[in-house]
């Protein structure tokens, strides 16, 4: 990858107007995100968090917790590359409301979702996987609400706990 710049260990942004990237690309960029302790990385394909738009192209390693969330006043496109998730969404209160298994184009699963606005969600990454996320910029931590019903990431047996939790409900919920 060229013309790239490094904000910190997990966030790349591109310095190139037209940005475009290779299965070579992804990966270098696997490799880079091995290499951080989180073991995740994202290229940004707009300049910096002030614009209007932000598209990422980001790598989760199987297993990576994302603490759910919503975004306030903005909704949230998600298109699977590569690798196998469930998306789980969320009442105010942490209950279930549904979830849905994506996979890559070819695996006939779903490989789009788009949320609306103000929905709490998490994805559970079954598989390493690269995934296109877009929503409205300009990013503003204060702007993504935080569960604070799950528990944070660095609360690693909580976390597990939840996860296996999650996991029962959605046995239950999906049958």
């Amino acid at each position: 990858m060229k013309n790239i710049y490094k904000e910190n260990d997990e966030v790349l942004y591109t310095r190139e107007s037209i940005f475009k990237l290779t299965a070579k690309d992804l990966v270098d960029l696997k490799e880079m995100a091995r290499l951080n302790s989180r073991q995740r990385i994202r290229i940004c394909s707009h300049t910096n968090i002030n614009d209007k738009t932000h598209e990422m192209i980001i790598y989760h390693p199987k297993g990576t917790y994302v603490r759910p969330h919503k975004h306030i006043g903005k909704c949230e496109s998600f298109h699977l590359i590569r690798g196998e998730i469930e998306c789980v969404i969320f009442n105010n209160q942490g209950n279930i409301l549904r979830s849905f298994s994506m996979g890559d184009f070819s695996s006939g699963k779903a490989f789009y979702y788009r949320i609306p606005e103000d929905t709490f969600h998490t994805q559970i990454f079954k598989k390493d996987t690269f995934f296109h996320e877009v929503t409205e910029g300009p990013f503003n931590r204060e702007d993504t609400l935080i569960a604070n019903w799950a528990p944070q990431e660095k609360e690693k047996s909580k976390v597990k706990e939840y996860l296996s939790t999650i996991s029962k409900n959605l046995e239950s919920f999906n049958s």
